[in-house]
Order: C-alpha cells, then sequence, then structure tokens
C-alpha cells in the first residue's frame, strides 16, 4: 500500500472535497432533528382561509385579502363557515374547529391562513384533531389570538407554526418579502428592522434598543402576550427551555403588562430562556392615571435586564402593519446588540 506524503495529501483533499459537496439538507438536519416542517408554498398553490376567532363583520374586507392572497399567486378555498358569525365570534367553537380540522384534511389545500385575530382561538384548543395535523402537515400563519393555535399545534405535534400576517393583514412590501422568503423561497432568514429615516435626521420609527447584549441560540416561541398567559399552566404551554421568547401586545395598559409578565415569571417561563426579544406594544399606555405608573422602558427593564441573557426590544413583530413571518418552534440565533433573529435551517422543506 501507498503510504507517501503525496497519496496521504490527495486522500484528504478527497475528504474534504466529499465533506463540502454534502447536500445543504444534512446541514439544516442538525437544527429540525424532531420537529415537522410543512412543504414550501409554490405560486399555484390553494391557501386555506379560516376564521378561528373574530368573526369578518363586513364583506369587503373578505373580498380584499382573497384578491391580495390571489395577487401573491394562490388560489384562495374558503372554509365552510368563514363567513359565519356567532356573538363575536367567526361560527361556533363546533364550527370554527371543524374548519380547522377540515383544512388540514383537505388534500387541495397546501397551507392555512386565519382571516383575522380577535379572540375565541383558546376555546378551540382540546378540539383540535392534532393526529390528523401531524399526518398532514401545512402551513399555518397568523398573528394576535392566533398565537394560541400557533403555539398549540407546535406543541401537540412538533410541526412548525408562522406568527406573521392574517389573510386581512395589509400585505406591503416587508410583509410580503418575509412571506416570500420563509414560506415560498425556504430560506434561512434573518430578521432585521429596515433603516427607515422617516425624512428626518435619524430613525425614529421602528427603532430596536438593546437591553443586554450579546448572541445566543434557542428555539423560538410566542407571540402575543395576553393569549400567551393563557397557556400558562395547559398542555399547551410552550416549552420555554433553552428558547427564545419573543412578546408583542395591543391595547393592554402598562399594569396589565407588568402583571402578566409576572405571571410568565411566576410559572417559571424565564428561568432557562436562551433569549429575548421585543416586539411592538402597540398602544399600550400608562392608562387614566397617567405615568403615576411605571413606564414600560421600566418594566422591561425589571423582568428582562438581570436575566443574564440577550434581550432587545423594537422587533417589527405585532399589530403593525410591516410585520415579518417568524417560524414558531425553529432554532434562531438572536443578537441583541445587532437586533436581529436568524433562523439556523429553512422552516419549511
Amino acid at each position: 500500500m501507498d503510504h507517501s506524503p503525496r497519496r496521504r495529501f490527495l486522500q484528504q483533499i478527497a475528504l474534504a472535497a466529499g465533506a463540502a459537496a454534502l447536500p445543504a439538507a444534512s446541514h439544516a438536519a442538525q437544527h429540525t432533528s424532531g420537529l415537522l416542517l410543512p412543504p414550501r408554498l409554490k405560486a399555484g398553490d390553494t391557501l386555506g382561509l379560516i376564521s378561528p376567532s373574530n368573526a369578518t363583520y363586513r364583506r369587503e374586507p373578505l373580498t380584499v385579502a382573497i384578491e391580495s392572497l390571489q395577487a401573491l399567486g394562490f388560489k384562495v378555498k374558503e372554509a365552510p363557515h368563514l363567513r359565519s358569525r356567532y356573538g363575536q365570534f367567526g361560527g361556533t367553537d363546533t364550527e370554527r374547529v371543524g374548519d380547522i380540522n377540515a383544512m388540514f384534511a383537505d388534500p387541495e389545500v397546501h397551507g392555512i391562513l386565519a382571516m383575522t385575530g380577535g379572540s375565541g382561538a383558546t376555546r378551540l384548543l382540546d378540539r383540535i384533531d392534532y393526529a390528523a395535523i401531524r399526518r398532514h402537515p401545512k402551513v399555518l400563519m397568523g398573528f394576535s389570538d392566533i398565537t394560541a393555535l400557533l403555539n398549540a399545534i407546535h406543541q401537540q405535534t412538533g410541526l412548525i407554526t408562522f406568527h406573521g400576517p392574517v389573510a386581512g393583514s395589509e400585505w406591503n412590501t416587508i410583509s410580503v418579502d418575509s412571506v416570500r422568503r420563509v414560506l415560498m423561497n425556504a430560506e434561512a432568514a434573518t430578521f432585521r428592522n429596515p433603516a427607515e429615516l422617516s425624512g428626518g435626521l435619524v430613525q425614529t420609527q421602528y427603532r430596536v434598543q438593546t437591553l443586554r447584549g450579546g448572541k445566543a441560540r434557542g428555539k423560538l416561541v410566542g407571540g402575543n402576550l395576553t393569549v400567551l398567559t393563557t397557556l400558562m399552566g395547559t398542555p399547551m404551554q410552550p416549552d420555554f427551555k433553552g428558547a427564545v421568547l419573543f412578546l408583542e401586545d395591543i391595547n393592554e395598559e402598562i399594569y396589565r403588562i407588568d402583571r402578566m409578565l409576572a405571571h410568565l415569571r411566576l410559572a417559571g417561563a424565564f428561568k432557562s430562556l436562551a433569549g429575548v426579544a421585543l416586539g411592538q406594544f402597540t398602544d399600550c399606555g400608562p392608562g387614566e392615571g397617567g405615568y403615576g405608573t411605571l413606564t414600560l422602558d421600566e418594566v422591561f427593564d425589571e423582568y428582562f435586564k438581570d436575566l443574564g441573557i440577550p434581550v432587545y426590544s423594537g422587533a417589527m413583530i405585532g399589530h403593525i402593519k410591516p410585520k415579518f413571518a417568524l417560524p414558531v418552534g425553529l432554532p434562531v440565533e438572536i443578537d441583541a446588540d445587532a437586533g436581529t433573529l436568524a433562523m439556523l435551517s429553512p422552516a419549511v422543506r
């Protein structure tokens, strides 16, 4: 056998070349082991449209939503009770959960979008056919009250779900780009607020603030703070161990934000987090009493600065027009100095 230095060198070159030629999927598998990735969406696919939370009271928003999805290149299939109403809800509990189960089971439907948020999704969580979802994994996307579905389905099935626009959202350039990159192009995207100066000398909109710098990795969990709090102590509660937590909310006075964060802390959600990305807390002010209360900045400082982990605020997540499509359950890297969340692998296959 030839043991010459030249022979050994050539063998090493061949091994290095073989390693470099391994498909990207092998690297991605390191981060997605045990997770259920839905098939990517393609132009011409059919999106199922559901109303698992609030009803839509007028025809025009439904028309605009359907036309928007068609403009993105998709066909749209309405759930049987999309236009139903029971009180504030988009149908009875039986009707709404039936639509969720039917859309996951329907072979003609490739992805599922909620029409809107609101309230009521938590009423459905113990009646969802999670076994059928495991058999027929699909893209599911929404935000706000849809936080309940996203986290419960991921927790019960391992399916990566998506915190992003609902069908009735404004489909602006930033939102469309995020959806295309994450759900259609299968990119491992990095979520970073764009530098938008609003014509002024410095950036005044969607600024990032670093509460504690650093980088960390963990699976991404979270969503609307109010809804997430209702999942605590239930089988649908996310696994916070080693996770990167993202939070947002709307129309909650600061003392309520403080109370909900106290609830999460008392429940142990903050004990072993890897990092925190705080999104937009839209119209969350002090209420009628004015600033006799803590400010939102002070509340965030008290709960998160001493955790010893990377934390930043101001991410474009929540009840705002331009928003990211975040993969719930996928491993990400948070960089609190740069104000970024970077996917470690694609979220769809």
